[in-house]
């Protein structure tokens, strides 16, 4: 008998030590799956994948197909800032906190972050609460203030106190209720450094903003730097808050703005996720001199114990045929002379084409690039031919005197050709006496019209 007690009561233990994650959408999606994962700094970490189970029911008299997933987690689960993925186009995601709690919640899947609602789960529950209430108090601060800036004759002082108070009475009153609870520090964090009296120019209400953005954060607290909250703000702060519509301008405030949040990291690990994190979002955008400027200043300054070369590589090489790039250098021969494309000094402009005598399409386009070009004597071409062995360019070079004619072979494989990331044949780069890369035409019309400038 005491052993079968003893029994029933381990494994009454052991189904009380998981925890579960249940998810609702209001409304059923093209995919099967959702994934769970852990957010550690800029990444993420895989935990687990769930079916979505897809199901009739009857909303209001109408019938709407909705979809359920779970997740079961074992006790020793680690708390921490989580999120959901669903959809394998446009994915979209729905972020929580897990501190060994079981979660309910609804969503609809095309708006999740307006419709997220925690059914259980105290943490959720009170900072989505402290999110809405706080974010209400902050906008009707901040209207109060940009209808002052608008209407300079306006009296708006004692309204703008009583708005300022409100803010700090929901803030105290979520700190209270939060100490002691994961969700703490992003409380802490999420308040807004506001003047207490009203400002009366826009300028200075933009310097508060962007000097005392981060006053309430703690570069140094683990929660926040293994959650989403932080590279919302360092995204926010970067994007947004440092805007400027003349380009040379944006430039410097991306310099000075991306400055400023890498100096706040002091773990050098967390400092370099940062700035790879940066640089991917600089490369959504192709800001080539950002990116630049961020290996250049901030990440070959880190311990080289911690830089990922793997990263640097791939990086380079992406961005090494991009316009506004020196071309990367190869050698080659002509008739027993060696030629280098770095010094090549017989031209003011180059057309660089990689081509092949086994595309038909190539075959099309080379003849008409060579009597478009024949009595430019200011554009000279170089002729890269990817190849599997020389004998049908050997023939073919001869019907293109005056060109710089180079055999690449292995074709694909060709070393150069992957360093120019060549996927298909014909692809043109047109060069400037120094080699920079001025122009990457789609097609011969493209050359032409960019010639024709």
């Amino acid at each position: 008998m005491k052993k079968i007690l003893a029994l029933i009561f381990f494994i009454s233990s052991f189904a009380n030590a998981q925890y579960t994650i249940n998810g609702t959408m209001s409304n059923a999606i093209e995919s099967d799956w959702v994934i769970l994962y852990k957010i550690e700094g800029s990444s993420q970490k895989y935990i687990q994948d769930s079916k979505i189970k897809t199901s009739i029911v009857d909303v209001q008299g109408k019938k709407q197909e909705i979809g359920t997933f779970n997740f079961t987690l074992p006790k020793d689960t680690e708390p921490g800032a989580y999120r959901i993925t669903y959809k394998l186009e446009n994915a979209g995601f729905v972020d929580f906190i897990f501190n060994k709690e079981n979660l309910n919640f609804s969503f609809h899947p095309d708006y999740p972050y307006q419709t997220v609602t925690f059914s259980t789960s105290k943490e959720n529950i009170l900072y989505k609460k402290y999110l809405e209430k706080i974010s209400n108090a902050q906008e009707k601060l901040d209207s109060i203030q940009i209808t002052a800036l608008q209407n300079p004759n306006l009296d708006l002082k004692k309204d703008y106190k009583v708005a300022y108070n409100n803010v700090n009475t929901i803030q105290n009153e979520y700190l209270l209720s939060s100490k002691g609870m994961y969700i703490a520090p992003f409380i802490k964090a999420s308040l807004r450094n506001n003047p207490e009296e009203i400002l009366d120019n826009p300028q200075t209400y933009m310097s508060n903003i962007i000097n005392t953005f981060f006053d309430k954060i703690d570069f140094n607290n683990k929660t926040l730097l293994n959650s989403y909250f932080l590279v919302d703000k360092i995204t926010d702060y970067v994007f947004y808050i440092n805007y400027s519509d003349d380009p040379n301008t944006q430039q410097i405030l991306y310099k000075k703005s991306v400055d400023k949040v890498i100096s706040k990291f002091e773990n050098p690990i967390y400092k370099k996720n940062t700035i790879e994190f940066l640089i991917n979002q600089f490369e959504t955008i192709m800001n080539l001199e950002l990116i630049d400027y961020l290996f250049e200043n901030h990440y070959s300054k880190l311990p080289k114990t911690i830089q990922n070369q793997k990263f640097i590589t791939s990086k380079q090489s992406l961005f090494a045929t991009e316009v506004g790039r020196i071309a990367p250098d190869f050698s080659w021969k002509e008739n027993d002379k060696n030629f280098k494309l770095s010094t090549l000094n017989d031209s003011e402009k180059y057309v660089l084409v990689f081509w092949s005598t086994t595309c038909s399409h190539c075959l099309n386009e080379i003849p008409k690039l060579y009597n478009f070009l024949k009595e430019n004597k200011a554009v000279k071409v170089i002729a890269f031919a990817l190849e599997d062995d020389k004998f049908g360019w050997e023939n073919y070079k001869t019907s293109l005197p005056n060109w710089h004619n180079v055999l690449g072979l292995n074709k694909w494989e060709n070393k150069i050709a992957r360093t120019y990331n060549i996927i298909s044949t014909p692809t043109y780069f047109i060069l400037d006496k120094n080699k920079k890369i001025i122009a990457k035409p789609e097609s011969l019309e493209d050359v032409k019209s960019f010639l024709n400038k």
